[in-house]
């Protein structure tokens, strides 16, 4: 590991100052919170910055308070803390599910809510330091010839990688925001608009530019009527990364869609929405036949790669199984 200074930041002004005038100064400087998948980056040689800015010294980042219409939860906040959260468990259908679905029990104590939503990616070939991938600036995405067995089937090219995170999926279904601080200011942004597509640039996996980080996600309570459907599938019950995860937020009456969230994990670089199955759904009676047709519609478009092809009957199955759920 490359040797690094660490700066214990006091407040959200000075950790966006610092980052700014590294950044101006062409050093590599990054934020940890709870630490834990940077660390092993750095272990990697994946990144080797020159700073590393602690927010975690900043006071009163890891809240989580419930208001009229939402929630807002603090970047800091630890994945154990919402996965625990009474009102959280009660009232926000599924965060709390898929909190409790990161990492491991220990991680889950230590790792925050923004540090799993702004998580690298977890194949092999961009971790391995014998493997100069498109994202650390080689060529080629050595997915497309090697193995792919748990990559992205959905919105992928050039890169081929699947987004990690647990609760980005079960948010965006939530209609979640975050909050962003920059040099400029801040900024608040539907959740889904902070995430990056390979195809507008295959080096980065969300929005942040230099010197903005994560402070807030606001999670606005689910209408009534609604109800909420987490699973995810892995190769082993313990820490785990998705092969395929699914949430879902229906809000019905009668049997009858008023309007649906379908957010799929482990099957593109993004969390997924399938935004073709939610239309499908508004307006019909959920049953077998519906449910079996929406999952359909979701994986429309697929284009596995010679390993994953699997995916897409998984995908397809949980989707009418979390929707039947909801009835």
């Amino acid at each position: 590991m490359k040797s690094f200074e660490n700066i214990d930041a006091k407040s959200v002004k000075e950790a966006v100052g610092l980052l700014s005038k590294f950044h101006q100064q062409k050093k590599l400087a990054a934020v940890v919170g709870g630490g834990s998948e940077f660390l092993q980056l750095m272990k990697d040689h994946v990144v080797e910055p020159d700073y590393v800015i602690n927010l975690k010294t900043i006071p009163g980042l890891d809240y989580i308070r419930e208001e009229r219409g939402g929630f807002r939860i603090g970047a800091l906040a630890k994945l154990a803390d919402i996965e625990e959260h009474a009102a959280i468990r009660d009232k926000l259908l599924i965060l709390a599910a898929a909190a409790g679905d990161a990492a491991s029990p220990q991680i889950r104590n230590a790792g925050t809510i923004a540090g799993n939503l702004c998580q690298r990616p977890f194949c092999w070939y961009f971790r391995s330091s014998n493997f100069t991938c498109l994202r650390k600036g080689g060529q080629s995405c050595f997915t497309v010839t090697g193995d792919g067995r748990f990559h992205a089937i959905l919105g992928a090219g050039p890169s081929y990688i699947v987004h990690p995170s647990d609760t980005a999926p079960a948010l965006v279904a939530l209609g979640a925001q975050i909050k962003i601080a920059g040099p400029a200011g801040e900024k608040n942004i539907p959740l889904e608009k902070f995430f990056l597509l390979p195809s507008v640039d295959y080096r980065r996996e969300n929005i942040l530019n230099p010197g903005e980080i994560v402070t807030e996600i606001f999670v606005p309570m689910p209408k009534a009527g609604s109800k909420g459907f987490h699973h995810k599938l892995r190769e082993r019950q313990a820490w785990d990364h998705a092969i395929v995860a699914v949430d879902t937020i229906v809000e019905s009456s009668g049997g009858v869609v008023r309007n649906a969230h379908v957010v799929m994990g482990g099957v593109a670089p993004i969390p997924w929405r399938a935004t073709k199955a939610e239309e499908f759904l508004r307006g019909k009676k959920l049953d077998e036949a519906s449910a079996k047709q929406a999952g359909e519609l979701a994986l429309e478009g697929a284009k596995p790669l010679k390993d994953n092809v699997y995916k897409i009957k998984l995908a397809q199955e949980l989707i009418q199984r979390g929707l039947l759920a909801s009835v």
